[in-house]
Parts: structure tokens; C-alpha cells; sequence
């Protein structure tokens, strides 16, 4: 092909991610299409080595060659961005908006927690209900697994790329658990609420029946420390939820699809922060909490600096001098 049927037939495409550099230069520029500026990028790319190739005149080159590094810097710029955007909303974007939604979380707790005291300490007294709540097979898993003796034997087996299996095995459920707690508030928030109050069961008839058999040291201490962000991711996941469902059964001025697609813009800033107190929680569970070397004095301790922690964190960080509006609504 001639350069300048070469020309002709690329010349709008080089002018377009031309104007879309421009955009990106500007100091306000707000063009977040990343996938498409890559796409085009790497055509700039082909066109140019096509251009040394086919020794088109210098000119040319150096035009398509000044494209492509401009094309190049602000691709590494928008990746540099996107890690320093995930920075920023770990240090402060989600606690902030972990605050603004403070009394949805603190209903989400109280399904969550409520069922999980009540029903403990039921099961405690009355260690026969549990089989009301789980099948004899599922409580003789139960207390084998946290049976000191089996305990510290299974743990004292296990080796690295076995904890690397469990981390992979903790991040797939509790992403599971948490994911479902958030999408079933579709259901007018209904489904959130009932995976609040099972799970809170759930928790609560292991420790109360654990507790009754003298289990209670084995069990809160491996789970007290990955407990404070995993439980609390739970809390949040279903509060998101909840958000959801309330905005279809009270859309206020606007349609449901409207009010539903704002919320969901808000929620999914929740789950962002869910998915990452989950992986930090799978990590502490695959790694800390089934270690043998550690004592249950040592777990007590560091999981409950950790519990500190998690309510520090949403407690502190994210705010400035004067509160935000967000902050005082």
C-alpha cells in the first residue's frame, strides 16, 4: 500500500485519538473510557511499526511515533491513577461512606447480632436445640473440628501450600456469603434481612453449642481475629442491601428504576469495601487463625486490637478538619 492511500485510510482514526489525548491532557478532563483509549493505543501502535516497516517518509513517522508517546504517557498516567483511586478509597472513601450509612449498618448489625446473642445463649442452656438448626452429621463436623485434640493435630499437619488451598477456599466463600447477602436485597431488602438473621443463627448456635461443651476457647479464639472483618464486612453487605430494597419500596419523587439505580450507584461503594475487609479476612483466617504455634492468648489478644481497629478505622479516617456534607447528612 502507498502512503498515501495509507494516510487516507487511517487518517480519522489517528485524528480521533488525537482529540481523545487532548481530553486526557486537559487539567478537568473527565473521558474515563480507559478500554477504548487502550484499543486505540495499540492501533497507533501497529499503524506506526507498520509506517517503519514499509519506510513511509519521516515525517510521518515521527507524526504517528509522537502519537504513540503521548498515547503512552497517559495510559501509565490513568494506571498510576487507578492504584492511587484504590488507595484513596481504602484510607478514606469507605469509611466515609460506611458513616453516611450508619443507621442502615446499625439495623444490619442488629439482624445480625441480635439472633446470633439470643439464639446463643438458648442453645447454651439448651444444647438440644441445636439439632433443630443443623442436621447430627453437621454438628458432629462441628465439634470435631473444634475438638482441642482434633484441633491441634489437624492444624500441626497442615503446611503451607495446604494454607495457601484454605486462603483460596476462605476468599470463594466468604465472597459468596457476602455477595449473597447484598444481591438478595433486591427483593425489596428482604433477603438481606434473612441472610442477616440466618447467618446470626448460625454463628450464634456454633458458639452457644461449643460453649456448652467446653469448646469456647477453641473456637472464639480462631475466630476472633478474622472475625473483626469478616463479620463486619457481612454487617455492611447486608446494609447495601437493605439500601437497595428500601429505594424500591420508598422511591420518593422519582420512578423505582430511578431510585434503584441510584442506590445501587451508592451500595456499590459498600461492596467495594466488603470484597476488600473479605480478602483481608480470608488472608488472617488461611494464615493466623489455624496456626498451632499461636497461643489462644496471643489470638485474644491481637483480635481484639483488631476489633479496635476495624471501629478506629471507620471512626477516623476519611475525615477533614470540617465534616463533609455526606458526613452530615
Amino acid at each position: 500500500m502507498k502512503q498515501q492511500q495509507f494516510e487516507a485510510k487511517y487518517r480519522d482514526e489517528w485524528q480521533l485519538f488525537e482529540e481523545q489525548l487532548e481530553r486526557l491532557e486537559s487539567a478537568n478532563s473527565t473521558d474515563t473510557n480507559l478500554s477504548n483509549f487502550a484499543s486505540h493505543y495499540r492501533k497507533i501502535c501497529y499503524y506506526l511499526a507498520l509506517a517503519q516497516e514499509r519506510r513511509y517518509s519521516p515525517h510521518l513517522i515521527d507524526k504517528l511515533n509522537g502519537i504513540a508517546l503521548r498515547g503512552h504517557q497517559q495510559l501509565y498516567q490513568h494506571k498510576s491513577n487507578i492504584i492511587y483511586n484504590i488507595i484513596a478509597f481504602i484510607v478514606s472513601g469507605f469509611p466515609q461512606h460506611v458513616r453516611k450509612h450508619a443507621k442502615l449498618i446499625g439495623l444490619a448489625s442488629a439482624l445480625f447480632y441480635g439472633p446470633a446473642i439470643i439464639f446463643g445463649l438458648l442453645v447454651y442452656f439448651s444444647p438440644s436445640l441445636m439439632f433443630s438448626f443443623q442436621s447430627p452429621d453437621q454438628v458432629a463436623d462441628l465439634v470435631s473440628m473444634y475438638n482441642p485434640e482434633n484441633n491441634a493435630e489437624a492444624a500441626q499437619s497442615r503446611d503451607s501450600e495446604e494454607d495457601l488451598v484454605m486462603f483460596g477456599f476462605y476468599i470463594r466463600n466468604n465472597i459468596g456469603i457476602g455477595f449473597q447477602t447484598f444481591a438478595s436485597g433486591i427483593l425489596f431488602g428482604l433477603g438481606s434481612m434473612f441472610f442477616l438473621i440466618f447467618n446470626g443463627l448460625a454463628l450464634g448456635a456454633a458458639s452457644g453449642f461449643l460453649s456448652s461443651l467446653d469448646y469456647d476457647i477453641p473456637f472464639y479464639s480462631f475466630v476472633i481475629t478474622h472475625g473483626a472483618f469478616e463479620l463486619t464486612a457481612i454487617t455492611i453487605a447486608g446494609a447495601a442491601g437493605i439500601k437497595l430494597g428500601f429505594s424500591l419500596l420508598n422511591p420518593g419523587l422519582l420512578s423505582r428504576k430511578q431510585a434503584l439505580i441510584i442506590a445501587g450507584r451508592e451500595s456499590i461503594q459498600l461492596v467495594y469495601g466488603v470484597m476488600f475487609f473479605l480478602l483481608i479476612a480470608a488472608f488472617i483466617e488461611a494464615f493466623w487463625s489455624s496456626s498451632s504455634i499461636l497461643t489462644p492468648t496471643v489470638k485474644f489478644s491481637v483480635g481484639s486490637i483488631m476489633w479496635v481497629g476495624v471501629f478506629s478505622y471507620f471512626y477516623w479516617c476519611g475525615r477533614s478538619s470540617k465534616p463533609s456534607q455526606e458526613e452530615l447528612q
